[in-house]
């Protein structure tokens, strides 16, 4: 007589199927506690985990996997143009640009790969100073916004030239 019966994950081995009448394989056959799922669930299943972690991190709105970056960081995309790709598709940026004649890249950092040989005046972000070279070689011009500390020198200079 027998006083111990065998597991059901045992008696099934030889039947050519791993369900073991569960449906899917990861379900029952021998699984265990297959364990939780982390600090992901914290979401859309919060019931269990979600008073604790309030106590634990007050304040936090998202509890879980976040990615490379947290969900909360904004990336600021960097725009920036190259002076050969200006000097290629000039004609273009011409027809966009208003009557004045001034092409408008206010967004963009300028760089200074590629040539350009057209004169041509720029309002820009900023700009690095091997495509001020090359556009001023060209006999352009790059306008750049002043900064507060520029232009405060600049206020005190002509006040100094006042008095004198």
């Amino acid at each position: 007589m027998k006083l111990k019966k065998k597991r059901k994950s045992k008696r099934m081995l030889g039947h050519g199927r791993g369900t073991h009448g569960w449906g899917a394989r990861k379900k029952h056959i021998s699984s265990g506690n297959q364990g939780g799922m982390g600090m992901a669930v914290t979401v859309k299943m919060s019931g269990h985990k979600f008073s604790l972690l309030q106590k634990l991190y007050p304040g936090q709105e998202y509890l879980g996997k976040q990615g490379i970056t947290s969900r909360s960081t904004e990336r600021i995309p960097n725009l920036v143009i190259n002076v050969g790709y200006i000097g290629e598709n000039l004609d273009a940026f011409n027809a966009k640009s208003k009557k004045d004649g001034v092409l408008d890249f206010s967004e963009y950092k300028i760089l200074g790969e590629g040539e350009i040989k057209s004169k041509v005046i720029i309002k820009a972000k900023s700009a690095s100073k091997s495509a001020v070279e090359k556009i001023e070689k060209a006999g352009g011009k790059v306008i750049l916004p002043q900064k507060a500390s520029e232009e405060k020198a600049e206020k005190e200079s002509k006040e100094k030239k006042k008095e004198a």
